[in-house]
C-alpha cells in the first residue's frame, strides 16, 4: 500500500498519487484497506475528455472536484465546475458524466450502505443528484476551531447515507478536537495547505493534495504555524447506522 502508516495516522502524499490514463481518465485507490466498506479514489481527467463513472445501487458516492475546470451533466441538469465543487449522483437511477475543459483532479468517496442505511435513506434524504459549488456552501462556527478559522458544511447528517462533509480554512491556527467516537474522519489538503496533523500526540506534516485518515475516538488537531495555511476537506462516516426501529 502506498503511503506511510504512523500508528494512529494513515496518510498518502500527493506525489505518491499517479495512475495511467486510459481514454483520458485514470484513478487510484487511496489508503486501500484502511476502513472496511469505504473506498476513496483520486481521479484524473484530461482536458477534452469525458467519463461516465461507475454507478452504484447500494453504495453512496460523493465527488469532490479539487482542480481544473469542466462540467457535470445529468438527466436533469448541467453544472459548471469553476471552483472547488461537490457532486452526489442519484445512485444507479440515472446516468451522469463528467467533462473536462482543462485537466481535472477529483476525489470519489464510495461508502457501502447496509439494510439499515437503506431504510434511513428511504425514510428521509436530500433529493439527488446534488451539486454544490464551494461558494454556495453554508458557513458554520464550532468551539474546537480557532477564533479566525472558517468552516463550511457540504453534506449534513442524514443527507447521503452515513457521510457528512465540510471544508476548513485558516492561517496560523486551525482545529483542536477531542476524539469523536461516533465518526471516522478523512482529510484532503487544499490550496496552499501546510499544517500539522496531530493524532493522540503523533504528528505528521500535511500538505495540499495529501490524504489522511483519523480513526473514531482519537483526539486530533489540524493546525498551522503563524503565516502558514490550514485548508482541507473533512469527510466523516458515522460508525453506526443512523436508522433505528424506533425512528
Amino acid at each position: 500500500m502506498k503511503g506511510e502508516k504512523i500508528m494512529a495516522i494513515a496518510i498518502v502524499r500527493k506525489e505518491e498519487m499517479n495512475t495511467e490514463l486510459v481514454n483520458g481518465f485514470g484513478k487510484m485507490e487511496l489508503l486501500p484497506g484502511t476502513f472496511p466498506g469505504v473506498k476513496n479514489y483520486k481521479c484524473y481527467l484530461q482536458a477534452g475528455a469525458t467519463v461516465s463513472p461507475e454507478k452504484y445501487a447500494d453504495k453512496s458516492a460523493v465527488y469532490c472536484f479539487t482542480g481544473g475546470t469542466g462540467y457535470v451533466t445529468t438527466a436533469k441538469w448541467a453544472r459548471n465546475i469553476t471552483e472547488l465543487s461537490f457532486f452526489v449522483p442519484d445512485f444507479d437511477n440515472s446516468d451522469f458524466a463528467i467533462h473536462a475543459i482543462t485537466d481535472m483532479e477529483f476525489l470519489c468517496i464510495v461508502m457501502d450502505m447496509d439494510e439499515n442505511d437503506k431504510k434511513a435513506h428511504a425514510a428521509c434524504h436530500t433529493t439527488l443528484p446534488l451539486f454544490a459549488a464551494f461558494s454556495e456552501c453554508r458557513e458554520y462556527t464550532q468551539d474546537c476551531k480557532g477564533p479566525h478559522t472558517r468552516s463550511w458544511q457540504v453534506l449534513y447528517r442524514g443527507e447521503v447515507g452515513r457521510c457528512i462533509m465540510g471544508v476548513v480554512k485558516a492561517v496560523g491556527e486551525g482545529t483542536v478536537e477531542k476524539g469523536h467516537p461516533a465518526v471516522d474522519q478523512w482529510n484532503y489538503g487544499l490550496d496552499n495547505a501546510d499544517f500539522v496533523l496531530d493524532v493522540d500526540g503523533e504528528k505528521v506534516p500535511h500538505y495540499m493534495g495529501d490524504f489522511s485518515f483519523v480513526p473514531a475516538g482519537l483526539d486530533h488537531s489540524l493546525t498551522a504555524q503563524p503565516g502558514k495555511e490550514v485548508a482541507y476537506i473533512w469527510i466523516e462516516r458515522f460508525v453506526k447506522t443512523l436508522y433505528t426501529e424506533e425512528d
